[in-house]
C-alpha cells in the first residue's frame, strides 16, 4: 500500500526551472543566455506587439470604418403577445417593463410593436409604437400614451 507522504510525481514529469546568469559552471553563465549584442540582450529590450521594425504598421495601415454615434437612441422592443402577461388594467411603462424581466437594462426607450393579440385592457406609456400596435391595444379597452424621448430617459 502506498502512503500518502511517500507520493512523487514520476521520473521527468517535474521540469526545473532554467537558473541563467549564475557564474561559466551552469552553462548559462556570462551573457545569461542572451547572446552577446543588440536590442534583445540589453534590459527592457522587449518589442512591443505590432511593432514591425519601423515600417508602417498593419493597424494603421488600414483605414478606419464606419461611426459610432454617442447619442445613439437604444430601444427595448416589446411585442403585444410579451404585454398579456401584465394584469388586467395595468400601466406599462419602461421601468414596468425592465422589473418584470421583459427588457434589458441597456435599454433607453420603449417601444411597441403588434406581433400577438392581447385581450387586457391595459394602459401603455412608450416613447413609440407601431399603428397597428395601437390599433390593437386600444380595441382590446386599454389606451397607449406616446412619450417625447426627453421623458423617462434613464
Amino acid at each position: 500500500m502506498i502512503a500518502l507522504d511517500r507520493l512523487r510525481p514520476h521520473t521527468g514529469a517535474k521540469k526545473s526551472k532554467k537558473r541563467v546568469g549564475r557564474g561559466d559552471g551552469s552553462g548559462h553563465g556570462k551573457t545569461a543566455c542572451r547572446g552577446e549584442k543588440g536590442q534583445r540582450a540589453r534590459t527592457g529590450g522587449s518589442i512591443s506587439p505590432g511593432f514591425e521594425g519601423g515600417q508602417m504598421p498593419l493597424y494603421r495601415q488600414l483605414p478606419k470604418r464606419g461611426f459610432k454615434n454617442p447619442f445613439k437612441k437604444i430601444y427595448g422592443v416589446l411585442n403585444i403577445k410579451d404585454l398579456e402577461a401584465f394584469p388586467d388594467g395595468s400601466v406599462i411603462d419602461i421601468e414596468s417593463a425592465k422589473k418584470s424581466g421583459l427588457m434589458g437594462k441597456r435599454f433607453d426607450l420603449l417601444k411597441i410593436l403588434s406581433e400577438g393579440d392581447i385581450h387586457k385592457a391595459i394602459i401603455v406609456k412608450a416613447h413609440a409604437a407601431s399603428s397597428a400596435a395601437i390599433k390593437k391595444i386600444e380595441a382590446a379597452g386599454g389606451r397607449v400614451e406616446l412619450l417625447s424621448d426627453n421623458e423617462v430617459r434613464l
